[in-house]
């Protein structure tokens, strides 16, 4: 009986120990401080929540809102800096899924900062889910579950809008063509799941991710629309360059001269602002707006 008694203290004595460091973990979340944001989306969700004032640094896909330029840029998401990130001194690192390289976030965790990894997806409930995780992460989980139901109200209206069409536009979406290699979207990426939100359809579905594709795959095809990034820099790809190619001029979407261009991180980003995106996707693909507006 007194092995049972003192069998029972222990136990006890380490659920208090155990309650006691869960307690204190969660304070310490809820003091972050010195936030480093790994991802353009997670930026854009911490400043919709209101938390901006803790970020110390981003990375380089982190351009909106306008603010967040001031902040330490830490190098793009998948060529990450340890030494970079460290040098910020940050308390908290929120790394979207797919950062990288690998060697990178493991130095990241060998330094003993806390860091979450928020789960990327392309779709509606991806975006929740973000929002959520973000939330969590901050220790503001209220502030995203009233904001988590503004965004799904947007989305959901913006996905009905954009399903009125009695015939999908045919989208090719190219994501660089240097050297006249065109590397293209299939399924399981950004692009894919803003087209399909925006009511249109996909014409590489068959492939998966973003892969070169060949001038016969593109002919067949046979794309009506093309979309691109707006163009960043001297190293994108121009609408009329890519007009040019002759796998492009060949398809009904090359002779109509019909590219539709638009910001990457508003685009492709599956944030804040994926409603808006989407209805502006419909619009420029279904002739509410000009090709590239």
């Amino acid at each position: 009986m007194r092995r049972s008694v003192s069998t029972l203290a222990a136990w006890a004595a380490a659920c208090v120990i155990g309650l006691c460091a869960a307690v204190s973990a969660q304070a310490a979340e809820a003091k972050a401080s010195r936030i480093v944001a790994i991802g353009g989306s997670v930026t854009e969700i911490v400043y919709a929540l209101g938390e901006e004032a803790r970020l110390v640094g981003r990375d380089s896909t982190s351009i909106y809102p306008p603010e967040a330029l001031k902040l330490p840029d830490t190098g793009y998401i998948r060529a990450l800096s340890p030494e970079g990130v460290l040098s910020l001194n940050p308390d908290l690192i929120l790394t979207l899924e797919g950062a990288g390289p690998p060697p990178a976030l493991d130095a990241l965790k060998a330094a003993g900062v806390r860091n979450v990894m928020i789960p990327e997806g392309f779709d509606r409930k991806a975006i929740v889910t973000k929002i959520g995780a973000v939330g969590a992460a901050l220790g503001v989980e209220d502030k995203a579950k009233t904001f988590s139901a503004k965004v799904e109200a947007e989305l959901d209206k913006a996905v009905a809008a954009s399903a009125t069409a009695s015939q999908k536009a045919r989208v090719l979406f190219v994501l660089s063509a240097r050297g006249g290699r065109i590397m293209a979207a299939g399924e399981q990426t950004q692009a894919d799941g803003i087209i399909k939100l925006a009511g249109a359809e996909n014409v590489l579905s068959s492939i998966q991710s973003y892969k070169p594709v060949s001038d016969e795959a593109i002919i067949e095809a046979a794309p009506d629309v093309i979309l691109m990034m707006a163009p960043r820099g001297d190293h994108s790809t121009g609408s009329e360059e890519l007009l040019a190619l002759p796998a492009i001029a060949a398809t009904p979407a090359g002779k109509a001269r019909r590219v539709v261009r638009m910001d990457g991180m508003y685009l492709l980003g599956f944030g804040p602002r994926t409603a808006d995106a989407i209805v502006s996707l419909h619009d420029a693909l279904y002739g509410q707006r000009k090709p590239g507006e």
